[in-house]
């Protein structure tokens, strides 16, 4: 809820941050992606000293530096304040959370872990929800300092509760080091970390720039495009379950590549879309597919993964890997749509085009991983 959740809220900041800051679309972008870089890449120090041992004091620092970062934004006055704030210091708690967490779900959970993880991802969309909602209710009335404050007390109860609730249930592995190399021998798991990585350069782009799109190009008042942010957010309920529940049946990577896939088309089709009713009937569709990447990229993991015990550094590598994915992807995007005079188009093939490669190459691996275990071509994987 306070990793994700605000992650998938940050469109509401960028509209605001646009429009009060007086900012380029891509240079507010770099807030966001700094964030969401951080969050993936710290997962590399974090997986490993969960793997070592050092999950309760990496979970706790994680949990100061989110609050921390939300306070200080609420106190922000510059483009560079909220770089630090909310970019740096919010991103780097989150790094030290998410990659933790999810390597502690998984040695609770095994034959179920998919819908275990597609349970766990609705936590995003209870923050998807809530924060863009609050921002809606409270910044006309009690102005942005105090919206973020509110946030920011509301993510020190919720934190206090995760962090008595998550113990760890594996010795730990101290004698390793922090990097593991050998790990990209393996073509599988090498295959997966490049399609993921393509996959998130286009992930984020609405969540970055819909609000602003609504506004500029559907001419809606910047309260419908948060109700257009909240209907993106919304969806993930069902985006996050069914696709666990298909995942059952199919298999988890099958899963991931078929919602990669359906992803990208979602992106390709945003192209034509000319009116409001339109845009939300597209947000519905693309919010269903889109949290299929997002509630499965990290089950996938397990599955490519030779050694359990190394789980949290590996999780950290992918981690990283999609972190980069997602630093450049929006703001990338952004100069494109400078770049076209406010055109929507380019940056909206860009991002389709990397979901489809991201899609064929991990599609690479699934192939790889079938001739390894000599399987079938249609297998449950």
């Amino acid at each position: 809820m306070n990793t994700w959740g605000m992650i998938i809220s940050f469109g509401v900041f960028q509209t605001y941050y646009v429009s009060t800051l007086h900012q380029a679309r891509s240079d507010i972008a770099w807030v966001g992606s700094i964030a969401v870089f951080l969050l993936f890449f710290t997962g590399i120090v974090s997986g490993r000293l969960t793997d070592a041992g050092y999950l309760r004091i990496t979970t706790i620092a994680g949990a100061a530096l989110v609050v921390l970062g939300t306070f200080m934004t609420s106190l922000t006055k510059t483009y560079w304040q909220i770089i630090l704030a909310q970019g740096l210091c919010t991103g780097l708690g989150n790094g030290l959370l998410l990659t933790p967490m999810m390597t502690l779900i998984t040695t609770y959970f095994k034959r179920r872990l998919a819908l275990v993880m597609g349970i766990v991802a609705c936590g995003s969309v209870t923050g998807g929800l809530m924060y863009p909602s609050m921002a809606r209710t409270l910044l006309p009335t009690i102005g942005f300092g105090w919206t973020l404050r509110a946030m920011g007390f509301i993510q020190l109860g919720t934190f206090a509760i995760a962090l008595i609730c998550g113990k760890a249930t594996q010795a730990p592995r101290k004698s390793a080091p922090m990097l593991d190399w050998a790990v990209f021998k393996e073509s599988v798991f090498t295959l997966y970390l490049i399609g993921s990585f393509l996959a998130y350069l286009g992930v984020f782009f609405p969540f970055f720039f819909l609000s602003s799109y609504a506004r500029e190009k559907q001419e809606m008042s910047y309260t419908e495009s948060l109700d257009l942010t909240l209907t993106l957010n919304g969806i993930g309920f069902i985006a996050r379950l069914l696709p666990s529940l298909f995942a059952r049946y199919v298999g988890t990577m099958n899963a991931f590549i078929a919602f990669v896939f359906a992803s990208a088309l979602c992106m390709y089709t945003w192209i034509p879309v000319d009116s409001t009713p339109g845009l939300y009937i597209w947000t519905t569709f693309y919010s269903l597919s889109v949290g299929g990447v997002q509630s499965l990229f990290m089950a996938v993991v397990p599955i490519i993964n030779s050694d359990s015990s190394k789980m949290g550094a590996r999780l950290g590598i992918i981690s990283a890997a999609v972190g980069i994915g997602a630093l450049i992807g929006s703001p990338i995007s952004g100069a494109i749509i400078a770049s076209d005079k406010g055109s929507y188009a380019g940056a909206q093939a860009f991002s389709g085009s990397t979901l489809l490669v991201g899609g064929l190459v991990v599609l690479a691996a699934r192939e790889v991983k079938r001739r390894q275990d000599q399987k079938g071509f249609w297998t449950k994987m």
